[in-house]
């Protein structure tokens, strides 16, 4: 265990610098703004019904935990610091192990929140079935029991921490080599990794989509949008020709009613290829079979105008994704940024112990750890559009500005 020297009999050297006074009132500060920003987003969810998607929920959960941290685990930060309460290992632990709690079940929130989205984007038709709002629940039953259980390990062995420390500092009380090996590489590290993993699939699989409907948009729709070139024709457009028009349905096209084989050899009729699918819209491209036979009689085929605008709302669909996705991917890097110096410092407390870590950048990582609960609030009002409108429907100066 690494006590840094002095935590017997004193309080450690640093702890009674003059910085311990605008340190409270930052922690303090800090603690009102997670609060009162954190119970807005709890409560537009609550009064907007377009809010309550699975996605939200989880934020809500988020929310939750950094109204905890700003009620429960900032105070107890300040004890702590302050070094109390004395000679109590076991309620020292509690105190200390609080903040380990709230910031695990944040980790698994953003964690669950990647998966749905993942979920959302690329495997659409299976979304209903996965994200249920039965499973939510369930998951996020399971986000606080793993957060409650793997925070919770100090107190499990406390008779074995050291009970020589008279004074209840985190660096003194518990042990660094659980810090460093399970709370950060095991607890940390592997859940961002397998977020930035997911987040980059979604936006190179989003990437890809944008790109189809841009070839969509500028080329020719034959054969399913075929790159053979204008007024090329492949061997299955040349059998469609012989055979009047008639073809056979593509893989996962809807199966043709008796009306639509009768219109088969129409002008106007039209098969549909899907361009972009998520679980709330699937968009299609319109392909005319009027195309395919000006195609067969050798003349120029080009896109016509209703097929680029069917792309639209494609476009924009693809777009709106990208746009939330990489909302959420900001919540989860300024996280990341924000608990990253804390926990470097334990790992040089634990690896290089003769390097001593200068207070002020001590109680600067820790400050940044515990603003990361005032920040998401309001990423969530700069960048979410339905967070944004609905947070400005809830003041009520707005109400009493438009009487006037």
């Amino acid at each position: 265990m690494n006590t840094t020297g002095g935590c017997m009999s004193s309080m450690p050297i640093g702890y009674t610098s003059r910085l311990r006074g605008p340190y409270i009132a930052c922690e303090l500060l800090i603690a009102l703004i997670a609060v009162i920003g954190n119970f807005l987003v709890c409560l537009a969810v609550s009064r907007n019904r377009r809010l309550r998607t699975v996605t939200n929920y989880f934020l809500v959960s988020l929310s939750v935990a950094d109204i905890l941290v700003g009620l429960v685990a900032i105070p107890c930060a300040v004890l702590t610091d302050l070094g109390r309460p004395h000679h109590d290992l076991p309620l020292c632990l509690v105190l200390l192990s609080i903040l380990m709690v709230l910031t695990q079940s944040s980790i698994l929130s953003m964690l669950a929140v990647a998966v749905e989205r993942y979920v959302a984007i690329l495997r659409p038709f299976h979304y209903q079935r996965i994200m249920s709002p039965r499973n939510a629940r369930l998951a996020l039953l399971l986000t606080w029991s793993l957060a409650l259980l793997s925070g919770s390990v100090p107190l499990m062995d406390w008779q074995s921490q050291n009970h020589d420390s008279a004074y209840c500092l985190f660096t003194c009380v518990v042990d660094m080599t659980f810090m460093v090996y399970f709370n950060f590489f095991g607890c940390l590290l592997l859940p961002l990794l397998f977020m930035f993993i997911i987040y980059a699939h979604i936006f190179y699989t989003m990437r890809h989509q944008l790109r189809r409907i841009a070839v969509a948009r500028g080329t020719p729709a034959v054969d399913g949008g075929s790159r053979g070139g204008v007024g090329k024709t492949t061997p299955r457009l040349e059998a469609q020709c012989e055979a009047g028009g008639a073809r056979e349905p593509d893989p996962g096209e809807p199966a043709r009613t008796g009306a639509s084989n009768q219109m088969a050899s129409g002008v106007r009729t039209k098969t549909f290829r899907p361009i972009i699918q998520t679980k709330d819209t699937a968009v299609f491209q319109k392909t005319s079979r009027r195309s395919v036979r000006t195609s067969c009689s050798g003349s120029d085929d080009r896109p016509s105008g209703s097929a680029a605008e069917s792309n639209k709302p494609a476009r924009a669909q693809a777009r709106l994704e990208i746009q939330k996705a990489a909302s959420l991917f900001l919540v989860l890097f300024i996280f990341m940024v924000c608990l990253m110096p804390i926990h470097l410092i334990n790992c040089i407390l634990l690896l290089r112990p003769q390097c001593p870590v200068p207070m002020p950048i001590t109680l600067g990582a820790i400050l940044l750890s515990h603003a990361n609960s005032a920040l998401n609030p309001l990423l969530y009002a700069f960048r979410m559009r339905s967070f944004r409108h609905t947070l400005r429907g809830m003041c009520p100066w707005r109400s009493t500005l438009k009487r006037h």
